[in-house]
């Protein structure tokens, strides 16, 4: 937090070599210079009215500009009223549904138990995933990872976070420096000058001889309105060889105060803090690009992990549908002397081979994601370059959601960074608009001066006179130019204003895609929540038909190579429904994920507190 600004008085420091006197009359002078120099302030003051009175006219909103914001506030409302229409008729909160599909199959309770620990998701919790070798010929070392952790480390250590992160410290210090157009600048000049010249008299050659030392210093502030203001002082030094001047040598003092103040083209706060606030709001964006990367990258992040849950559950079922494949190819091979030829053991033994190259495919996409996950978390203990595999620990949720559409869009308009920037962009435009029609205007500039001047031989009673008042010089100018025709600023003009029109038609835009995301994200969490149901029935009817096959195997139905085809059929056929399980289960939760990106809360959903750096607060990666 900025400090309170500080006033108050400054005591001065003990004069020094006798000097009391003379200071006391400076002192004086300095007062008496305040009161005569009243008039001429004042004079400045009332200038300072005109000013404002023609920046009235040549600034003051028109009935068409006025007409214009009203249209533009207008039509921005109406885009996100239109688009929330026909929600707002229903806006009830929903629940997610599916139709129970196992309890269909009229399956006793002890029968299902038993599918249960067969096949599912439930009968793997106890299997460890063979992972085979790494890249160094070692074998695969592992590191059980939460969801927690991962965003946790994406938050703190992501690279393309900690980029963005110093997008807003960046932009503050551009602020800073635009802000700094209105600082009070501080100059000075000192010259010295020897004159030897002859000059041309009545009688005979003379020589000008002389030496001057000419000294200069002052402050000067651009000002809110556009107009400068310069106090300055000045001391000459002349020493010349030149007979009957007097006095010589001279010291010749003065005191300035000058006003240079555009009073229609470059006049205006409008135009002149139209810097400040063009960084300022770039500022304002940095923070939403911040923003809406963190969202995507821990979204991205959450991604990887579930599909890194399928993954293993893929590879848990692909070894062991091997393990039972291979149980069958040595029953065929065992009846070889029986019923079972050579194509047939050798089919029995292809579908094996398969099995086992699904198994090695399976694990690669586990090291693959798991190194994908370790590029977001960019964890210094599990850094991206290690052959460390990540595991998750998390099972993927299968619970309804409570939503309301309408809700749903109307946080989305209010939290994403998308919308917030499309916002930005249409004030940019605006400001730039509002500058190109002060550039219309033609150049009419006032300079107000009074100058109090003082002569002695000596420095100190030199501003003595000068600050009596006796010399005082005034000055006052006005300066007009006018392009002819105008054309370069009246075509910048319609510039921006085509500008501005493509602003609101992107925030227009950017709030359709933002509906279309929501949309899309609820239509994604329903369908899959559904499907869940409908593969786990399928997956239960898969199974059934399976252990019917195994038991009547068992009871001695038959045992022919025929039926152990089948067997390796049905088998596969499991597999393929347990692993639409995982990708539904995984699905859904990545579409939840999905559906707080699409509305900007998923920091708020995963307790991330979000503040925005300082320029002082970003660290080295």
């Amino acid at each position: 937090m900025t400090p309170p600004a500080r006033f108050g008085f400054v005591s001065p420091l003990p004069p020094r070599h006798g000097s009391t006197l003379r200071i006391a009359s400076v002192a004086t002078r300095v007062v008496e210079f305040v009161l005569r120099a009243g008039s001429v302030f004042s004079l400045l003051a009332a200038s300072a009215g005109l000013t404002s009175i023609l920046s009235g006219c040549a600034t003051a909103s028109s009935p068409l500009s006025r007409e214009s914001e009203r249209q533009l506030k207008q039509s921005i409302a109406e885009a996100a009223a239109r688009e929330l229409a026909d929600a707002a008729e229903q806006p009830k909160s929903v629940v997610t549904t599916r139709e129970e599909g196992v309890t269909s199959l009229d399956i006793r309770p002890d029968i299902l138990q038993e599918l249960q620990g067969m096949a599912g998701p439930r009968s793997y919790e106890l299997d460890d995933p063979r992972l085979g070798l790494d890249l160094t010929g070692r074998n695969v070392r592992t590191v059980s990872v939460s969801l927690e952790r991962v965003l946790r480390s994406v938050v703190t250590n992501n690279l393309a976070v900690q980029f963005a992160r110093i997008g807003p410290a960046l932009a503050e210090s551009q602020l800073v420096a635009a802000e700094a157009a209105f600082d009070w600048t501080f100059f000075s000049n000192l010259n010295y000058t020897n004159t030897d010249s002859p000059q041309a008299s009545a009688t005979s050659l003379v020589t000008n001889q002389s030496q001057t030392v000419q000294t200069q210093a002052g402050l000067r502030r651009q000002l809110i309105g556009g107009g400068r203001f310069t106090l300055q002082t000045d001391l000459q030094y002349i020493d010349t060889a030149t007979a009957g001047i007097t006095p010589n040598p001279a010291n010749n003092a003065g005191i300035t105060a000058q006003w240079d103040q555009p009073l229609l083209r470059n006049f205006g706060s409008d135009v002149t803090q139209a810097e400040i606030r063009l960084a300022r709001n770039d500022q304002r964006e940095r923070v939403q690009l911040l923003k809406r990367d963190l969202i995507r990258t821990s979204t991205d992040a959450e991604r990887a992990y579930w599909q890194l849950v399928r993954s293993v559950a893929d590879l848990k079922v692909l070894q062991r549908l091997v393990k039972r494949g291979e149980e069958v190819r040595d029953q065929v091979k065992a009846r070889a002397m029986v019923d079972a030829n050579a194509a047939q053991i050798a089919d029995a033994t292809a579908r094996v081979e398969r099995r086992k190259a699904d198994v090695l495919r399976a694990q690669t996409q586990v090291r693959l994601l798991s190194d994908q996950l370790k590029t977001f978390m960019n964890d210094p203990d599990i850094p991206p370059g290690s052959e460390l595999v990540l595991l998750p620990v998390e099972d993927a949720v299968d619970e309804p959601i409570k939503f309301s559409l309408l809700e749903s869009l109307r946080t989305a308009m209010q939290n994403r960074p998308e919308v917030q920037q499309a916002i930005l962009s249409i004030d940019d435009s605006s400001i730039r608009q509002t500058v190109a029609d002060n550039q219309r205007l033609p150049d009419l500039s006032m300079r107000l001066q009074t100058r109090f001047a003082g002569l002695d031989n000596e420095p100190l009673r030199a501003y003595e006179d000068a600050l009596g008042g006796n010399f005082i010089d005034y000055l006052a100018g006005l300066n007009f130019e006018m392009p002819i025709g105008n054309r370069r600023a009246e075509a910048q003009f319609r510039q921006r204003r085509l500008e501005r029109m493509q602003s609101v038609l992107s925030y227009r835009n950017t709030v359709q895609q933002v509906v279309g995301e929501v949309k899309t994200a609820l239509n994604r969490l329903t369908l899959n929540y559904s499907l869940i149901e409908q593969v786990k029935t399928s997956r239960t009817a898969a199974t059934e038909n399976l252990r019917v096959l195994l038991v009547e195997k068992e009871q001695g139905g038959g045992f022919t190579v025929e039926r152990l085809d089948i067997e390796l059929n049905r088998q596969e056929s499991l597999a393929a429904s347990e692993r639409e399980e995982n990708e539904a289960l995984a699905e859904y939760n990545i579409a939840i994920a999905e559906l707080f990106q699409a509305m900007g809360t998923t920091l708020e959903r995963n307790n991330v507190e979000f503040v925005v750096p300082g320029g002082d607060e970003p660290r080295e990666p």
